[in-house]
């Protein structure tokens, strides 16, 4: 084993994602380690790779898309995959938008009606609940 190749132990490890989630990630083909009989070895390519899909999970995407997207690169190279990159995050920086107005209301109204009912039954706010 050369030593720029994780096992499938240590992918867990260092990107703190359960064994489960690593196999679901190699069955929808998102990753394609080495395999050496039935050990499975993770090499610069799939830990890029992997960086990229915890990226995008981070930013609300969903794997399909991620997938979708990483195969830009090997179809129509780095340029295809950015432009591709550039419409995802513009869609998704829309609806985080959209959501986040949403969290907002919702928190207003929930605020506004806990302050009522605590006033109500003389019960002062609280700094959480007040903010």
């Amino acid at each position: 084993m050369s030593d720029d190749r994780l096992t499938f132990k240590q992918m867990c490890a260092e990107f703190d994602v359960t064994p489960r989630t690593l196999r679901y990630y190699e069955y929808i083909e998102l990753l394609q380690p080495d395999r050496e009989g039935r050990a499975r070895y993770y090499g610069p390519r799939e830990r890029a790779r992997m960086k990229l899909i915890l990226k995008g999970r981070k930013f609300g995407f969903q794997l399909e898309e991620i997938r979708q997207w990483l195969l830009i690169y090997e179809r129509e190279g780095t340029h295809a995959q950015w432009n591709k990159w550039i419409d995802m995050a513009d869609g998704q920086i829309k609806e985080l938008t959209e959501q986040r107005a949403q969290l907002d209301d919702a928190l207003t109204e929930l605020k506004q009606l806990r302050r009522d009912i605590g006033q109500e039954l003389g019960r002062p706010a609280t700094r959480t609940s007040d903010a």
